[in-house]
């Protein structure tokens, strides 16, 4: 059964500019080389301005622990994350499995 995982990034108000320009120049290209399990990217437009949520579709915990091993031992994005870290107050990451009615992204 698939499992999702949705991670909520709160970055530093005021840094929501420098943290969206730091992915289109370094994060995505480095995530990008990883294709297949990313849902979508997202930030507030009312609210939680101030925040970045992303999604995530695994196979299962193995499938997910693979990625995210694979994604942590690439140098690219490993300095992607170093530059983005100072830009963040807090991570928030929550494994949600489907529900056994509705639409599944």
């Amino acid at each position: 059964m698939a499992i999702y995982e949705l991670r909520t990034y709160t970055v530093i108000v005021g840094k929501m500019a420098e943290v969206v320009g730091l992915y289109q120049a370094e994060g995505w290209p480095a995530l990008a080389r990883h294709p297949g399990k990313l849902v979508g990217y997202f930030t507030g437009d009312v609210g939680a301005i101030n925040q970045l949520v992303h999604l995530w579709k695994f196979d299962d915990d193995a499938d997910r622990r693979a990625f995210w091993a694979g994604l942590f031992a690439d140098a690219d994005f490993m300095a992607f994350v170093a530059k983005l870290r100072p830009l963040l107050l807090s991570q928030e990451n929550k494994l949600l499995m489907a529900s056994p009615w509705g639409p599944h992204p």
